[in-house]
């Protein structure tokens, strides 16, 4: 690899169109030229066409055919074509191009390229990073660099089974709502004082199952003295000093 300094990437991605919010079609008749421009806007605005004969298929190029990562998508279906620019499709706006390290110092100039291919096209742009190399951290910098200057999401898999895994994770959750994988506030009574109770340092989540099943409510647990609460099972004196002071002290300050 070159030294970081090297500004090599910088000119040549200067010259890439980056990704910009599509441009709204005027309301008005338009040519046969005009209609041919506008469709290849909206292409480029974050479509593949055409679209795939399978909604649940993740588009492959044809020439990822042969890529030990495809062994590890088994629960999507794949379909191979020649008609996109990225290496996958996922999505109706989302791709993601795949490099291995190992690649990548062979040809530094490779991503460069492909990007510049891909120019506007979709809104969520993953490049896949495959770690295959024993030091990868100076083409790691270099790939982070590409990836904030060219408005790439950039995950890592350090084998082929992880990259697999996560092309395939990308179309399973492509029409999934975001609050899945939001925290989720317990309603439960009994879980919300589990759950409080573990904001106490040291204390942990079978500290404060134990300590409910000894008292049976919060008056009984607050009425308790410290020399009680280090008789609990697992508590011992440091966690029952810390509970017995947090439960005892103001809730505002003076």
């Amino acid at each position: 690899m070159e030294d970081l300094n090297d500004d090599s990437f910088d000119d040549v991605l200067a010259s890439m169109e980056m990704p910009t919010a599509p441009k709204q079609p005027k309301t008005q008749t338009t040519t046969t030229t005009e209609a041919s421009i506008s469709s290849s806007t909206s292409s480029a605005a974050g479509t593949a066409k055409p679209p795939p004969s399978n909604p649940h298929s993740v588009l492959v190029h044809s020439k990822q055919r042969g890529n030990p990562i495809l062994k590890s998508i088994l629960n999507v279906p794949l379909e191979f074509r020649d008609d996109i620019i990225p290496d996958y499709v996922v999505g109706r706006t989302s791709c993601i191009l795949f490099l291995s390290l190992k690649y990548h110092n062979l040809n530094p100039d490779y991503i460069c390229q492909r990007l510049k291919a891909l120019g506007k096209m979709y809104e969520l742009r993953v490049l896949l990073v495959q770690v295959d190399t024993p030091e990868p951290h100076n083409a790691l910098k270099s790939l982070t660099r590409i990836s904030l200057l060219a408005d790439l999401t950039m995950m890592l898999a350090w084998n082929a089974e992880e990259a697999g895994k996560i092309i395939e994770t990308y179309k399973q959750f492509e029409k999934r709502p975001p609050d899945l994988i939001m925290e989720r506030v317990e309603s439960n009574p009994h879980q919300k004082l589990v759950a409080a109770l573990t904001n106490i340092k040291p204390v942990n989540k079978t500290d404060a199952v134990t300590i409910l099943q000894i008292f049976g409510n919060l008056e009984n647990l607050i009425n308790a003295s410290e020399e009680r609460l280090s008789q609990v099972m697992g508590l011992g004196p440091r966690k029952a000093k810390k509970l017995y002071k947090t439960l005892h002290e103001p809730f505002l300050s003076k």
